[in-house]
């Protein structure tokens, strides 16, 4: 009897350190009282922190407010490049930080639905890993041609493209989807069309290149895998169970109409360089990156699984710096003076979702100079010290 009362008492201890442990995080009810509390409260100087977001406020990023002219600036080396979905004006530099689920500090109008461009990615990347928690896709090593065979994926090379590599960036695809040619997409520094249209083709997996055209092949291809329009499954599985607005919005280019199953869809895009991609408010990227923060669990409901994280976080062969569509500090990316294991979602215009799952932190930027943004981060990281 007396070792079963220890028992007893061990296991009630463990089950009141395992509440009081899943308590430390925050996680805020739909609308707009997200609590807040004094950066001192969590062991963070609120002087050093309030450097951080002065800095932020100061280094906007300096294109036009007017993103089809930021836009068309930015890509004007594409040949053939043009606008072919929705755009929007956007507002002023805006951010929050995170610490352990509450509020820190937050400028700007974060409530304000922006453009944001390839943070859109991370959320692509996210509909995947859905896919592989749900069974629709047995593994990402699999042929991304076994299951979607309308000939996206024909041919010597593009067979061999697994959704792995897609996620990261490493397929080379070689084609043209809803009008748009893969070579065309951020072409080389030297050479012409004639070079860029006959290149010779990297092996799968061994070569990464940033490429909005095989990342909207993901989209696709995702698109046939789960047969219903990604931005439901995106809101049915994770920003409605995070308590988001009703605000965010996923667009494709205005042409890019799929038929599936007679029914006519839009395939989305990855990212914002020719228009679409997601819309969204501050507080819902925020809201994101706390899931993200605490492995995949909001406030006990698990969902989507750590495994797919770890994955999505964990280096790609041919890219150290890079994941399943997340950024890391690694290798040619890493930022001096922030932790390694810190991700990033990145984005055009200085658009950014930092996690740090070990440290409890969550930083969203809107608008800051891109080449500021690892200064910006390395002053929040003194403010922990």
């Amino acid at each position: 009897m007396k070792k079963l009362s220890v028992l007893l008492v061990l296991f009630v201890l463990l089950g009141a350190i395992t509440f009081v442990n899943s308590q430390e995080i925050y996680f805020p009810e739909r609308g707009d009282n997200w609590q807040t509390k004094p950066p001192s409260g969590l062991k963070v100087n609120a002087d050093k922190l309030e450097l951080a977001v002065n800095f932020a406020k100061e280094n906007e990023y300096s294109e036009s407010k007017d993103l089809r002219v930021a836009i068309l600036n930015g890509f004007q080396r594409e040949p053939f490049h043009y606008i072919a979905g929705p755009t929007k004006k956007r507002g002023g530099p805006a951010g929050v930080i995170l610490k352990n689920g509450y509020i820190i500090a937050q400028w700007g109008d974060v409530n304000r639905v922006d453009m944001t461009f390839s943070v859109t990615k991370s959320y692509l990347s996210t509909v995947a890993g859905l896919a592989l928690d749900e069974g629709l896709i047995s593994d990402v090593s699999d042929k991304t041609g076994d299951y979607v065979w309308d000939r996206t994926f024909d041919g010597e090379h593009n067979s061999k493209i697994t959704w792995a590599h897609l996620l990261n960036q490493s397929s080379d695809w070689s084609g043209e989807l809803f009008g748009m040619k893969d070579w065309a997409d951020r072409p080389p520094r030297d050479g012409g069309i004639d070079d860029w249209k006959n290149r010779k083709l990297n092996e799968p997996g061994t070569f990464f290149k940033y490429n909005d055209v095989r990342v909207n092949v993901l989209s696709y291809s995702l698109l046939q895998v789960w047969r219903k329009p990604l931005p439901q499954v995106l809101k049915e599985k994770i920003m409605d169970p995070i308590g988001a607005s009703t605000t965010w919005r996923w667009f494709g280019y205005d042409h890019a109409w799929v038929n599936v199953d007679g029914l006519q869809m839009k395939s989305v895009t990855g990212g914002g360089h020719s228009g679409g991609g997601v819309f969204i408010n501050t507080l819902d990227h925020a809201r994101f990156g706390l899931l993200f923060m605490n492995n995949g669990n909001w406030n006990g409901k698990q969902l989507i699984s750590e495994n797919w994280i770890e994955q999505a976080t964990t280096p790609s062969t041919a890219n150290e710096s890079y994941g399943y569509m997340w950024w890391l500090n690694k290798g040619p990316r890493k930022i001096e003076g922030v932790p390694e294991h810190v991700f990033n979602a990145s984005g055009f215009g200085g658009n950014y979702i930092v996690v740090d799952q070990i440290n409890n932190l969550v930083i969203v930027t809107r608008w800051l100079n891109p080449s500021k943004m690892g200064e910006m981060m390395k002053l929040v990281y003194d403010s922990l010290k």
